[in-house]
């Protein structure tokens, strides 16, 4: 984070706080005020004309954070050197301005911060503040920084408290604002018991430790470089340089270290009456120090380390490069929590995915199950209708029999006999012909589901393929070709069967048709034997021919043709 956004956030503060009716605009006499105030704090020459110029073709009304970026940027913070102001004042101008309108605690509660501690943790919350508008501080900084604040007040941070804060939805994805934090802070929560003097200190010792740059401060013995006498100074080290005091106010500064890449920390030996001593060397010169005890002298080594190791590496600060190391931590969460959530997604509709082809596979079995039931049926149907053209046709065989005996016994009516033998022979043709039809459409519906079962097998088989990373069914499925290829044996044998009746069917309808020669034979000898005694019949013919015209109303046959075995209508016709 840069020096312009830093001003920015604070300046941003200024800006909301002139917006009295909250419409996101202030009028330009209230930015000429902001505007040369904030060119007073940060040093430079301001020009009351260029605000006028800027926003000239803007006159109607009120100018908006957008319309005063640009003016801002060209004319102020373009403007800026760092190391020539105080960032400190900025900061009190734009919390002096903002506090007016947003801070109004509780004067009466016992808890309630003093006026420069709150100001401290305005700026420590504008420093861990993430960098997009309106500004808002994440739940792992906020436990950051109350972490830091409750070990320099030397108490253990206890969270539950915060609990029912942490928990809500807009705390975890978009954080809190300052007034929140310091209404959080005048809560007493997080301070309950500790005076309010070590409130302040603690308040004070995070905001230079993160605000000013403060990586160690503390006491140290220092061996002079002219006299050689040790005194005690307090001793402050930031990236880039390490000063003493003569006190801890910092108020008389008595030298100041300039850290490179070329200083180096090393562990000495007690001597001279000191103990945990160490120094700093430099290019020019070698500083000695001695600190209170073991522990002292490790942090201060490793601080200095860090000084000089930030300073090598171009970083200014070291709170500025640990949050942006946090902030790196939390996407990578963020990622990892949304690559594991995307994956359990994905496992979502992977399973989905496989109990809806379960799904689909139980309904294609019960689709089977229904088919083979509606098979069964058909077949059941289809042998019931061919016996019943097999009773059928037996009953017409033997009614031809009856038919040929009834023709032996009366020579008289074996014309006629024939003639009804011959239609007899034309149905059972017809008959055959039929029945060739309905054995024609039984194997073609025998074919027909033979390839329904070939493509139902196909379907389950393409099924198997999609499922075989879930599933194995290719054991069950072989059970189901074998099972396949049973029946197809049955329905091979019973077309055998059925074409060995048919068989049978076509030598009785030679027997018949043999029959039928045999009787037309008998027919021709019987003819001729008429011949021969038609001159003795000459009676019986004019009597026949009588009888042949169509018989009248009224009219009868002879009582001794009557007698004739056979239908008197038959002969008529």
């Amino acid at each position: 984070m840069d020096l312009r956004s830093e001003l920015l956030k604070s300046i941003w503060y200024g800006f909301t706080a002139l917006d009295l009716e909250k419409s996101g605009k202030v009028s330009k006499s209230q930015l000429k005020v902001l505007s040369h105030n904030l060119c007073t704090v940060l040093a430079i020459p301001h020009d009351p004309v260029a605000l006028e110029e800027h926003f000239r073709d803007d006159d109607d009304g009120p100018v908006s954070s957008q319309g005063y970026m640009p003016y801002l940027n060209k004319y102020i913070l373009d403007k800026v050197v760092d190391g020539s102001f105080e960032k400190e004042h900025v900061d009190e101008l734009c919390w002096t301005l903002t506090a007016k309108k947003n801070y109004q605690p509780d004067r009466t509660s016992f808890s309630i911060l003093p006026e420069k501690d709150a100001f401290r943790l305005w700026c420590l919350f504008n420093f861990l503040s993430e960098d997009k508008y309106p500004l808002v501080m994440v739940a792992d900084e906020v436990e950051y920084l109350l972490k830091k604040t409750c070990a320099a007040m030397s108490i253990e941070f206890n969270c539950v408290d915060l609990e029912d804060l942490f928990s809500q939805d807009t705390v975890q994805h978009s954080g809190i604002t300052v007034w929140v934090f310091l209404e959080l802070m005048n809560s007493g929560k997080i301070t309950r018991g500790v005076d309010k003097a070590s409130i302040s200190m603690a308040i004070e010792e995070v905001y230079r430790e993160i605000v000013g740059d403060v990586l160690k401060e503390g006491y140290l013995w220092k061996k002079g470089q002219l006299r050689r006498n040790w005194k005690e100074r307090w001793f402050t080290l930031r990236p880039s340089h390490l000063c003493y005091y003569t006190g801890e106010d910092r108020k008389d500064c008595q030298g100041n270290i300039a850290l490179d890449g070329n200083c180096c920390v090393e562990v000495l030996p007690d001597r001279d009456g000191k103990r945990c001593m160490f120094c700093l060397k430099t290019i020019s010169k070698t500083y000695e120090m001695s600190a209170s005890d073991t522990k002292q002298r490790q942090e201060w080594t490793t601080a200095i380390q860090t000084a000089i190791r930030l300073h090598v590496e171009g970083k200014k600060s070291l709170h500025k490069d640990l949050k942006l190391k946090r902030r790196e931590q939390r996407e990578q969460r963020e990622k990892r929590r949304q690559g594991k959530e995307e994956e359990l997604q994905r496992l979502r509709a992977l399973q989905e995915e496989r109990e809806r082809k379960l799904a689909e596979l139980e309904l294609l079995k019960e689709a089977q199950k229904q088919a083979q039931a509606l098979l069964e049926q058909d077949e059941e149907r289809r042998r019931q209708q061919h016996e019943q053209l097999q009773r059928a046709l037996e009953v017409q065989l033997k009614e031809a029999e009856e038919a040929r005996v009834s023709m032996q016994a009366e020579m008289a009516l074996k014309e006629e006999e024939a003639e009804r033998q011959r239609k007899r022979i034309l149905e059972l043709e017809e008959m055959q012909k039929r029945l060739e039809e309905a054995l024609q459409q039984e194997i073609k519906a025998r074919l027909d589901e033979e390839g329904f079962r070939y493509a139902q097998a196909g379907l389950l088989a393409e099924e198997e393929e999609k499922m075989k990373a879930l599933m194995a069914l290719q054991e069950e499925q072989e059970e189901y070709i074998q099972e396949t290829q049973r029946e197809k044996q049955e329905l091979k044998q019973e077309m055998e069967a059925k074409s060995c009746a048919l068989e049978e069917a076509q030598r009785q309808l030679e027997e018949v048709r043999a029959n039928r020669h045999r009787v037309d034979q008998d027919v021709v000898a019987a003819q001729r034997k008429l011949r021969q005694a038609s001159t003795n019949v000459k009676h019986w013919n004019v009597q026949m021919n009588r009888l042949m015209r169509p018989i009248g109303p009224g009219e009868q046959h002879p009582e001794w043709l009557q007698q004739i075995p056979g239908n008197t209508s038959d002969i008529s016709v």
